[in-house]
């Protein structure tokens, strides 16, 4: 009951998680389309201080939105801040950080053929790594490095490259992959918080009271902006990437994780530029040339199937049954036995043979080619079991 009531914990969190983080990137991404978007405006505009507007026609109505170069005329009753959806995005998946891989420490965050941590030890890690990710970024970003795009960008990257080994270094590939995406998630909201928010507030103050802006307001949210700009793709990956064994559970995990950040952000500076109606299609065909030779230097090599002794097809076929009953069954059956999992994961279930045979492609993709299944390997699955299963279905496409 207690793994039922996580569960249910889980899902109504993530489900919130999700909600609010379609909220904030969407209105993330507007307002980068928005302020790249404004076209130069007609004089008696200028006249009345816009510095750029734009037209627009959605849901049945047209839009006109401008942009001051300073306040209004009259400043308006109800000026609306985007925050909340960031807050709420950043307090939700820290919540779901905590009920997944801190409650579930043992299960999901420590991997002791990676490091032999305790629970404590490896959420303090955690942590820490969060709130010292935080500290280094905003150093670098107020150091004379801010000065130079160029170069802080690239002193950040090699920044992440550390971060990205660090913990892979530490934790499971899940849970490595997914401190990146929190430490991703809490640099943005503190992007916002701590830099973007105060400076909106003493841009408004001071247009309010009639006094001069400082400058450096706008130069740091700006910066803050546009580093949060190039970290959304990077982060939506991440949330997802659980799924896909093949690059946590790959024993570079770290190098992948960095260059598919790097594609990610190549992706995004195509779109920025098409804001400015700039179009660059190299930035996509570079993206997706990356991707394809990513996807073929971290391809499955093919298993030895040489049997360590010559079995009969009846013999393999069982062999494989009875690995796969002692090794998957207590996660993937009708009622599994696992202490953690409660339903069988993905609604696979290996109760007969029939169903073995269903599941062979699976069960070769997880269990043979990335070693991500049994989970964590907390059954104990060996390497010689490893090719007899392989070998038995190998045996079966031979028999197709």
């Amino acid at each position: 009951m207690e793994s039922y009531i996580a569960d249910w914990i889980s899902l109504i969190i993530r489900w919130l998680h999700v909600i609010t983080g379609i909220a904030w990137i969407g209105a993330s991404f507007y307002f980068i389309w928005l302020d790249n978007s404004l076209e130069d405006p007609p004089q008696w505009k200028k006249d009345k201080g816009i510095k750029g507007d734009l037209w627009a026609v959605h849901g049945g109505g047209i839009y006109e939105v401008a942009k001051y170069h300073g306040a209004p005329e009259v400043m308006p009753k109800h000026l609306h801040w985007f925050k909340w959806e960031a807050y709420s995005t950043w307090i939700t998946g820290i919540l779901l950080l905590a009920v997944i891989y801190y409650y579930g420490a043992e299960s999901y965050l420590i991997d002791r053929r990676v490091a032999d941590l305790s629970a404590a030890e490896a959420i303090g890690l955690g942590i820490a790594f969060l709130v010292g990710s935080w500290v280094i970024y905003s150093g670098l970003c107020s150091s004379p490095l801010s000065r130079n795009g160029w170069l802080l960008g690239i002193v950040l990257l090699a920044f992440a490259g550390g971060l990205a080994w660090g913990l892979t270094a530490l934790f499971s590939g899940r849970g490595a992959y997914i401190h990146f995406g929190a430490i991703i998630g809490t640099i943005m909201v503190a992007n916002v918080a701590m830099v973007i928010m105060p400076g909106q507030r003493k841009l408004v103050a001071a247009l309010e009271a009639g006094n001069p802006i400082d400058p450096s307001w706008g130069a740091k949210a700006k910066l803050r902006s546009t580093h949060n700009t190039y970290l959304t793709l990077p982060l939506l990956f991440i949330m997802i990437s659980n799924h896909y064994p093949m690059t946590y559970g790959h024993a570079l995990n770290w190098l992948v994780l960095l260059v598919i950040v790097v594609i990610t952000a190549i992706s995004r500076q195509y779109f920025v530029l098409r804001h400015h109606g700039i179009n660059k299609p190299v930035f996509l065909g570079v993206a997706i040339a990356a991707t394809l030779v990513l996807a073929v230097a971290i391809a499955p090599r093919p298993v030895k199937l040489d049997a360590p002794a010559q079995l009969s097809s009846s013999q393999l076929a069982t062999r494989a049954e009875g690995i796969i009953r002692e090794r998957c069954t207590t996660c993937h059956a009708a009622s599994p036995t696992d202490d953690v999992f409660t339903t069988p994961p993905g609604g696979v279930m290996l109760d007969s043979m029939e169903q073995m045979q269903q599941w062979a492609p699976r069960i070769r993709a997880r269990s043979i080619d990335s070693h991500d299944m049994p989970f964590m390997n907390k059954t104990g699955m060996t390497d010689e079991e490893r090719v007899l299963v392989a070998q038995w279905i190998a045996s079966l496409s031979a028999g197709n």
